[in-house]
């Protein structure tokens, strides 16, 4: 069985991909500051034939991320594998985000992906082995208004991550690194993040259910490439990106606000998750059960690329030597 460490496991797209693993019957290190949640994630890694350890703590803090490493390790053994997912972030304009609330969405956003990877490393380089899963997005591609904070945030995480894999395969290294790159998914970050808008917010459609991530995660994880995106709309965004950027910014300016908004006012500034914990019995899934799709094709197409060339290697070949056996 796998010893897997997951940042931001207590709920949503870390929830999901808990469950995941679980049914691999992996030994899960589960990691988020909800310690009441962290508590049910594990009950249903349990119920799904895994095993879990509760580790509540901020992935901001360096040390407390490095002692939950050696948690994990001293309950199920050498790491395997260290998803990196937790998140933080401010739905508002740029010029309306404090410094402080800038300073801490990067610091659970980013800085909290640099430490679960340093305290992976700690273990894995030396026994040379081991994988290492960045939670992304395709905002790490291409950015978009209302969520400055949160797509920097992943930008940065790949260009990290593109430095250390760079110095692995340097050293001839046998530890993976990967990046998950990830549309939208109804999670409870539409109703717990820090907002300050004048309607509540939404993923942008089309919205995806997080057990697609978590499909994902768990399928990097076990056969990592350099780098997985997820579904049509990460697809999208990635390659237009590197097409017509200009476009991308002159479509977001017009659709972009709206996009990211239900016809449902909110109510002054609503503090979120952002510098603590909030309360409530939030799970996997967000509010947005009704738009969200539970497959991906382009996904599902992926995954199985293998099976699907050398079924296509096979008609052709079945082509050819029909043809030959007419002439």
């Amino acid at each position: 069985m796998k010893v897997i460490a997951l940042t931001g496991a207590s709920a949503g797209v870390g929830r999901a991909t808990a469950r995941r693993f679980a049914r691999e019957g992996a030994r899960l290190g589960l990691i988020a500051r909800g310690k009441d949640r962290l508590e049910a994630t594990a009950a249903e890694v349990e119920e799904f034939g895994g095993e879990a350890l509760v580790l509540p703590l901020d992935v901001a803090d360096a040390d407390a991320v490095e002692d939950a490493a050696a948690q994990i390790e001293e309950r199920f053994g050498p790491l395997d594998v260290w998803v990196n997912n937790a998140m933080a972030t401010v739905f508002a304009r740029v010029t309306q985000i404090e410094p402080d609330e800038f300073r801490r969405a990067t610091e659970v956003t980013y800085l909290g992906y640099v430490w679960g990877t340093l305290a992976a490393l700690r273990r894995m380089i030396p026994r040379d082995r081991g994988t290492i899963v960045q939670v992304g997005s395709a905002l790490a591609y291409r950015a978009i208004p209302l969520q400055a904070p949160y797509c920097a945030a992943k930008h940065a995480v790949k260009g990290f991550t593109e430095s250390l894999r760079t110095e692995l395969l340097h050293d001839d290294s046998n530890v993976q690194v990967t990046m998950v790159e990830l549309p939208a998914h109804n999670t409870p970050q539409f109703s717990w993040g820090r907002a300050k808008l004048p309607k509540h917010p939404q993923p942008v459609p089309p919205i995806f259910q997080p057990e697609v991530a978590a499909e994902a995660i768990v399928h990097a994880a076990e056969h990592p490439r350099r780098e997985l995106v997820v579904g049509w709309p990460a697809v999208k965004a990635v390659y237009g990106e590197r097409i017509a950027p200009w476009l991308g910014d002159l479509v977001l300016a017009r659709n972009g606000f709206d996009a990211q908004q239900l016809d449902e006012p909110l109510v002054g500034e609503r503090d979120g998750n952002l510098f603590e914990s909030v309360p409530g019995d939030f799970a996997a899934h967000g509010r947005f059960d009704e738009e969200s799709k539970s497959r991906s094709w382009l996904l599902e197409a992926d995954l199985r690329r293998g099976p699907l060339a050398l079924a296509a290697l096979g008609t052709l070949a079945a082509a050819l030597f029909a043809r030959n056996g007419k002439d």
